[in-house]
């Protein structure tokens, strides 16, 4: 397993135009394209990182908050993480050609491994 850096953080907004008023006027974040996922939202480009902000009824609940670590190879990713007895969320592939999984740390904060598109 080899982690290349955090790949992006996800915040839970009530009012995505608000928030992306905010990340992409105020602060100056570029938005970047984004595929239709399951939950409304926006992602911006912050450098090499990127800001995904995503809609929640009630941004204090955490279940969606994440921040992504960016890796090479998601599979070996998963079996690192296996053989270290860590349950994985079954492997998702993003509609950019991204393939991500999910865990929960010690203190049940969700943590995302994401693949970057091949190519």
């Amino acid at each position: 397993m080899q982690i290349t850096g955090v790949q992006h953080v996800s915040i839970n907004v009530t009012d995505l135009e608000r928030a992306s008023d905010f990340y992409h006027n105020k602060l100056g974040l570029e938005t970047l394209p984004r595929p239709a996922l399951a939950v409304e939202g926006i992602w911006l480009a912050a450098g090499a990182q990127e800001v995904h902000l995503v809609v929640s009824d009630d941004p204090t609940r955490a279940p969606g908050q994440h921040f992504a670590f960016g890796v090479t190879d998601l599979d070996a990713t998963i079996a690192r993480l296996e053989s270290e007895e860590i349950k994985v969320s079954t492997p998702i592939d993003i509609p950019n050609g991204a393939r991500q999984c999910f865990i929960k740390d010690t203190e049940g904060n969700l943590l995302e491994f994401n693949q970057p598109p091949r190519g």
